[in-house]
């Protein structure tokens, strides 16, 4: 049997602008998020608010996204790439997807993948901003990083966009009520680097940014739910 087909690129608006849908899901989902973690923020005053980034940030587990976007502004609209292969046999979640996510499709079997390329140099010259795990996958130990793939590089070279990397902290093991840390590094110019050197330079702030992990210790309420919730 074949697999069923994925969306064409075009039906996922990719723009600067938030949806109302999204506004109105974090009025909620905000705060649901803080009163299940303690989620810090730091350097939330580095955030361009004025023009599209590529925002890029290591990646432990599935609160990654929503962390991410509980702690930005909706403005401007975040788009996380993912593959649509699960999307289109669910059509309630591609509907929410559709109205109210950020995102841009990946196929996997397309190589290259064109629209892909397409459609992320759209959101950035529409003004958004994609964010990109650059490790390709769940990293294996908090407080380290794998070595970053090229695909972020591209879009912010070709579309003269800086590079905001953000350091996760506390996500790979979760609890109830445990902390969790984003800390926000200075933008990345592209100006003048070509993909090879914003490779190493955005690695190489990362692990900057990303501090030494130790566990807090305490009463670890719901821990293999809340780890394993999606």
């Amino acid at each position: 049997m074949e697999a069923p087909a994925q969306p064409p690129a075009d039906l996922l608006p990719v723009q600067r602008e938030a949806t109302l849908a999204y506004r109105a899901i974090r009025l909620w989902a905000v705060p649901l998020l803080h009163a299940l973690f303690r989620i810090t923020v730091e350097g939330r005053d580095r955030i361009p608010t004025d023009r599209a980034y590529v925002l890029i940030a290591n990646h432990l587990n599935w609160l990654d996204s929503f962390a991410i976007l509980a702690s930005f502004p909706a403005e401007p609209r975040i788009h996380f790439l993912g593959d649509t292969t699960m999307l289109v046999t669910r059509k309630v979640q591609w509907a929410l997807v559709k109205s109210v996510g950020g995102y841009i499709p990946v196929n996997r079997q397309a190589r290259p993948d064109l629209v892909l390329f397409e459609q992320a140099n759209r959101c950035l010259e529409r003004g958004g901003v994609i964010a990109i795990y650059p490790e390709g996958h769940y990293g294996a130990t908090e407080g380290e990083i794998s070595p970053f793939k090229k695909g972020f590089a591209h879009f912010a070279v070709d579309n003269h966009v800086p590079v905001l990397p953000v350091a996760l902290s506390g996500t790979k093991d979760l609890w109830l009520r445990k902390p969790i840390r984003l800390i926000i590094g200075q933008p990345i110019e592209s100006t003048g680097q070509t993909v090879e050197s914003m490779v190493t330079l955005a690695e190489a702030r990362m692990r900057e940014l990303l501090p030494p992990y130790h566990d807090p210790g305490g009463a670890k309420l719901l821990r293999r739910r809340l780890t394993h919730l999606f």
